[in-house]
């Protein structure tokens, strides 16, 4: 928060990153000359990062873009083949071989023959 405060009162989670910017405006400037500023350019850095998270957000991006690009590449080594499936009968089974009692108020769609 702008004023210093977190939200339960006590410091907010970037204030450290900000009295360490002002640290080093203070110890690198003066009041004729401000060029001591460049040096304090990654504490203001960490600061910008702290409060926006736009480095993190980036590298989050770019980790789950390669973890997807790797995961489509990989081939399952103990993947079943279409015929095993096929085999497990879960497929193109009539209603008798699965067990399914029709209802006769219930309109069904007609499968291999069978209503």
């Amino acid at each position: 928060m702008a004023s210093g405060y977190g939200l339960s009162g006590g410091p907010g989670r970037c204030f450290p990153f900000w009295q360490e910017v002002l640290a080093c405006y203070v110890t690198n400037t003066t009041v004729d000359d401000d060029s001591g500023k460049r040096k304090c350019a990654p504490a203001l850095e960490d600061y910008y990062e702290c409060l926006h998270h736009k480095k993190e957000a980036a590298r989050t991006r770019m980790l789950q873009a390669a973890y997807r690009r790797a995961e489509t590449g990989y081939k399952r080594d103990d993947a079943p083949s279409a015929g095993e499936i096929r085999r497990l009968g879960l497929i193109e089974r009539t209603d008798e071989e699965m067990n399914i009692k029709r209802s006769k108020f219930i309109p069904s769609v007609k499968t291999n023959g069978i209503a």
